[in-house]
């Protein structure tokens, strides 16, 4: 039976790097296509302030894509390190995707992102806004495969566990490739990353202007930076609304917990808008009721239920007594690989092997597990609901707001009269918006998936390393410490950066126009042009 204590440090220190890691992706794929934009617009234009547009905002995408790939790979060593068991049962399937983020990352995104920043006086204008495209394209290719691996372990299609090699193996790799989940997960989170580099763009342009500074470049890249994470924003939320359907197909019961649904409810269900979970009771007290929302966001229909926490436990029950049919299937063939009758049975229940594991860290031996022991076993696939009701709801309010900043921003740059002061403080102290909301729904994506690694197939706390709790505690504190000296060092380098500023573009536009004020001088220069 695994330590408890083993499988909680193991979790922590993955969801410390995995976290901290995705700070720098979803900047990454924002900027890397307003850059590809700005420079798309200096070679229609030939205007040269759009080239120094995709300079300045290129070397903050440099900066923030050097920390992503330094991080990104004490993730992938990981899996190797503290997770050894999850690594060989399903290495087959799971490492394909992951070879080719690496290839994809290493050889052609690399070699763009090198043409990018050192071929401006060796290519062609052409040339160049095409191999900035292929950089930001490179960008977004690489974040497809790692989610393709992670859709994968909350829809595990296109592999089956081999008796003969007791691991998982690929049956169809176009279904994990074609996963729905993948796929809805994909596009969700590629357009989140927009919102996050348009948030960026954003707030430092609203720096700029607010302190009567670069009002050239400022006002261009606020301008482009609304519009495009107002599309963004909205894209966001229909993305979601499809990630949610799929969600329902193949994630019951997260999504029961995401609603704090206890019971099953007469279709179709309503959304609850607000709530407070409680456990004891299985209730959720104080709740604003939406109705029909949530039978029309889940299931597209007004006739199709929406299981409740209750109802799933009795069904997981049931998956874990006939898991139990399995595993005893399973132990036959250990003792004689020609037992064709265990072979069929095993064949026949084997869908529900991981049920059955879901004992293993309650009693030794699965297969003397009583009804109490089952019973437990059942309500261990309920995640934690009010962490995930409240955070879900924490993420829904952050991309709203997102929302209306863009629709405001996009607005009121669309008007000939000056934006009022207050929009560009509101979007300066935007700025941390987009990544809670994106941090928590990750945290929703894989809390929610508990007790899962991989859903429905291998419990969490059978997944790990046989490492000393020492060993977790001491790489622990490394990994905090080495981060946070990064943290440090990241936000001195894009602070100084965006402190410095853009260096061919005139620091005072005042200088230009005698008896004017910086913003009066930043307007007529910007009118000049």
């Amino acid at each position: 039976m695994t330590n408890p204590l083993l499988v909680d440090l193991s979790r922590l220190q993955f969801a410390l790097t995995a976290m901290y890691h995705f700070l720098f992706v979803p900047l990454t794929l924002g900027l890397s296509i307003l850059v590809a934009m700005m420079e798309t617009v200096y070679v229609m234009t030939r205007r040269k302030i759009w080239r120094d547009m995709t300079k300045f905002w290129g070397l903050l995408f440099g900066i923030n894509f050097a920390l992503g790939v330094a991080t990104g790979l004490t993730m992938e060593f990981q899996f190797g390190m503290n997770w050894a068991y999850y690594s060989h049962y399903v290495g087959d399937v799971f490492g394909a995707p992951l070879a080719i983020e690496g290839l994809m990352a290493f050889f052609l995104e690399a070699t763009f992102v090198g043409l990018f920043f050192f071929g401006w006086d060796k290519l062609s204008a052409l040339a160049h806004c095409a191999v900035t495209w292929l950089m930001a394209l490179g960008t977004n290719f690489s974040a497809l495969w790692i989610l393709i691996a992670n859709g994968w372990m909350q829809n595990p299609v296109g592999a089956a566990f081999n008796p003969d090699t007791m691991r998982m193996e690929v049956t169809d790799f176009s279904a994990v490739i074609l996963n729905p989940v993948a796929q809805a997960k994909f596009v969700h989170t590629v357009a989140a990353g927009y919102v996050c580099g348009a948030v960026f763009v954003l707030g430092v342009s609203a720096f700029y202007i607010l302190r009567g500074r670069h009002l050239e470049l400022a006002k261009r890249s606020f301008a482009i930076a609304a519009a495009f994470g107002f599309a963004s924003a909205l894209s966001v939320v229909v993305l979601g609304d499809e990630s949610g359907y799929a969600v329902t197909d193949h994630q019951k019961m997260k999504l029961a917990a995401l609603e704090a649904m206890w019971h099953t409810e007469s279709p179709p269900a309503a959304f609850t808008a607000i709530g407070i979970p409680d456990l004891a009771s299985r209730t959720t007290r104080y709740a604003l009721h939406v109705p029909w929302a949530m039978g029309l966001i889940g299931t597209r229909s007004l006739t199709t239920e929406i299981p409740g926490i209750t109802e799933l436990v009795e069904h997981a029950k049931a998956r874990i007594r006939n898991g139990l049919v399995a595993y005893a299937a399973l132990e036959r063939i250990k003792v004689d690989r020609k037992d064709e009758r265990a072979r069929a049975e095993f064949a026949r229940t084997q869908a529900d092997l991981g049920y059955a594991k879901l004992l293993t860290p309650l009693i030794r031996d699965p297969l003397k597990a009583t009804e109490a022991d089952i019973a437990q076993a059942a309500w261990s696939t309920v995640p934690h609901v009010p962490s995930l009701f409240l955070t879900f709801r924490a993420m829904v309010a952050c991309g709203f707001l997102l929302i209306a900043l863009f629709g405001a921003a996009l607005w009121f740059t669309a008007r000939e009269a000056p934006a009022p002061r207050w929009l560009f403080r509101v979007a300066l102290l935007a700025l941390p918006l987009p990544w809670i909301a994106i941090e928590f729904g990750w945290f929703v994506a894989e809390f929610g998936r508990q007790p899962w690694i991989i859903e429905g197939v291998l419990p969490t706390a059978l997944a790990t390393s046989e490492l000393g709790i020492p060993s977790l505690l001491l790489t622990l504190a490394g990994f905090t410490l080495i981060y946070g000296v990064l943290a440090v060092i990241e936000m001195r380098l894009m602070l100084r950066a965006i402190a410095k500023g853009p260096e061919t573009l005139v620091e005072d536009p005042a200088a230009l126009f005698p008896g004017t004020s910086a913003n009066e001088g930043g307007a007529r220069l910007v009118a000049a042009q």
